[in-house]
């Protein structure tokens, strides 16, 4: 696969990803990050645009937390908008996938 066909899927599917990550628990952007890094192989610098964008569509919200290790650290947590929006992505996800698992299925 070309790698901007490679780019193009992740970017599709990151924001999925990021509401997918939150509505198992409240994180820290460098922790969402980390791992997304881990599954999809996403550069760390894509998700703090990414995490802004989605705090001013009402997705997300945010508090700090005092660390023990330096400054507070900014956490996310899912809206009720936030979680609105991941279940109806992640059905659209299901059936997509699904139908696209279908076709790939049937090609040699």
């Amino acid at each position: 696969m070309t790698e901007a066909v490679q780019v193009q899927l992740k970017k599709g599917v990151l924001e999925l990803c990021v509401l997918a990550l939150l509505a198992r628990g409240d994180a820290y952007a460098y922790e969402i990050a980390s791992r997304l890094t881990k599954g999809i192989e996403m550069g760390e610098g894509t998700i703090y645009p990414l995490m802004r964008r989605m705090q001013s569509d009402g997705l997300v919200d945010t508090y700090l937390v005092e660390s023990s290790s330096g400054p507070p650290r900014k956490y996310y947590k899912l809206t009720p908008t936030g979680q609105s929006s991941f279940a109806a992505q992640k059905a659209e996800w299901t059936a997509f996938s699904q139908a696209v698992n279908d076709i790939l299925g049937g090609a040699q």
